[in-house]
């Protein structure tokens, strides 16, 4: 997901209770999404599903992420900000956020996954006309692969 899709995630936005747990990104009022195909379901498994199922548990807020996101906007400069700074103090002062972009797409790449299904749950663009035909991946197979990358 995109860091103001994020930050801008409703509690209810999480679906727990599913054979794929998911989180939905949608539109709302108060955030909208960079195209109409941004609006789609991340599956959650590993560490993002340890951390939704908290929010879920914890949050008073109608919000995931109460600090950053609210009716009026959410805010994703200091969501970046943070982040960046949190990188940082882990990974020394040569971090970069895009380090996890690139860090996603190699461990799919050694579970060998297809570069379709690499770029579906990465959010890039396709390659080809004939990638864009059909309903793409459902949410049971990016699960799936999801699961295996992180089982690795």
């Amino acid at each position: 997901m995109r860091l103001s899709e994020v930050v801008g995630s409703r509690v209810d936005d999480i679906v727990l209770v599913a054979d794929q747990p998911h989180i939905n990104s949608t539109k709302h009022p108060h955030r909208g999404l960079k195209t109409d195909a941004s609006e789609r379901f991340f599956s959650l498994v590993g560490c993002s599903l340890w951390v939704a199922t908290r929010i879920r548990e914890h949050t008073s807020s109608r919000f995931c992420f109460p600090r950053t996101g609210s009716e009026a906007k959410g805010n994703s400069n200091a969501a970046s900000a943070a982040i960046i700074k949190w990188i940082k103090t882990i990974s020394g002062p040569d971090a970069v956020i895009r380090g996890l972009i690139h860090g996603f797409r190699d461990s799919l790449r050694a579970i060998e996954a297809l570069v379709d299904i690499i770029d579906q749950l990465g959010g890039w663009r396709l390659r080809t006309v004939g990638q864009g035909y059909g309903d793409g991946y459902s949410l049971k197979l990016r699960y799936r692969w999801m699961s295996n990358m992180v089982e690795t």
